[in-house]
């Protein structure tokens, strides 16, 4: 790889990818399967190579220095992009290439996105799909490095939405999620500072804050002291269900349970848990009608089933 006058191996820098990541280079040796000396030896090449300094031993091990955080940034997509070439290249093999690679968020997965896949089924019943489920921050990465076609998620703001667009497929509420007896049920007049003080379980919002974090802070509200992040919404539950955590979801992911008698809704309201529901897809990607019909039943359930839970809270 030439960069002017500057020649890099591109070897040379996974392996510094590695060493950062593994935060040591007895670790990133025994990853790659090589010797740690032939790879002390292949960063000394590589610092000569670049005129600086990369790492530097700090107290929780091997770390970038100011100038090897850009090397390892860059570096990083280098490593990136081979790993989906490979990817690409065996999916091609394996005659997967055509397959629809479909992101959604793990709240969507668990009623509403199962439903939709089960109508377009009846019209697709031969075409290959591949479902991811991520948090949002996870499946907008994968969309700009092409590992997804297209995918539905929440039209916050995020710093890496250019390359992107969006389209709102329909609008959801978000309820405060209880065990059913949890002492809040009890209490005669509800306010959201009277939440703060027990635990939580939050689904990650975005890079930095939790959803719950963000609605409390348009509550003019402080964080709860205990918050457990979980990714995986049936963790969330049971977690939720055999304690006197809370958890911010929409009520048709907990669907199952609130029926079953096990979680409830608590009679509380925001018009901060509103959310819209969009389609995201990178500028100038071209749908073929099987993802179209997709998107049309993910938004066609998607509306309906919105407005049951929606039905359901005013009875």
């Amino acid at each position: 790889m030439h960069l002017g006058n500057l020649e890099l191996d591109p070897r040379k820098l996974i392996y510094f990818v590695t060493i950062i990541e593994h935060g040591s280079l007895k670790k990133a040796a025994k990853f790659l399967d090589i010797s740690q000396p032939a790879l002390s030896a292949s960063m000394s090449r590589l610092e000569a190579d670049v005129g600086q300094k990369l790492m530097e031993r700090g107290p929780s091990g091997v770390v970038p220095t100011r100038f090897g955080d850009l090397i390892y940034a860059h570096a990083r997509l280098i490593r990136d992009e081979l790993k989906l070439l490979e990817r690409h290249m065996i999916d091609r093999r394996s005659r997967q290439d055509n397959a629809i690679r479909f992101g959604a968020l793990p709240s969507l997965s668990v009623t509403i996105i199962p439903k939709a896949v089960g109508r377009w089924r009846a019209k697709y019943p031969n075409e290959s799909l591949q479902i991811i489920q991520k948090v949002q921050i996870e499946l907008l990465h994968a969309l700009l490095g092409r590992e997804l076609d297209f995918m539905v998620g929440v039209t916050d703001s995020y710093d890496v939405l250019s390359g992107l667009k969006q389209r709102v497929l329909f609008r959801e509420s978000l309820h405060v999620i209880a065990r059913k007896g949890h002492p809040l049920f009890l209490k005669a007049e509800l306010g959201w500072a009277d939440l703060v003080s027990f635990p939580w379980v939050s689904p990650p919002a975005g890079r930095y804050d939790t959803l719950l974090e963000n609605v409390l802070k348009n509550e003019g509200l402080p964080s709860p002291a205990s918050n457990t992040v979980s990714s995986s919404i049936s963790m969330l539950k049971s977690l939720v269900a055999t304690g006197d955590s809370l958890a911010l979801l929409p009520r048709h992911a907990a669907l199952a349970e609130i029926r079953e008698g096990a979680l409830d809704c608590l009679p509380i309201s925001s018009p901060h848990l509103k959310r819209s529901i969009a389609l995201f897809m990178r500028d100038g990607y071209e749908m073929q009608p099987a993802h179209r019909d997709l998107l049309e039943d993910v938004r066609a359930v998607g509306t309906e089933v919105s407005r049951q839970c929606e039905a359901f809270q005013m009875t």
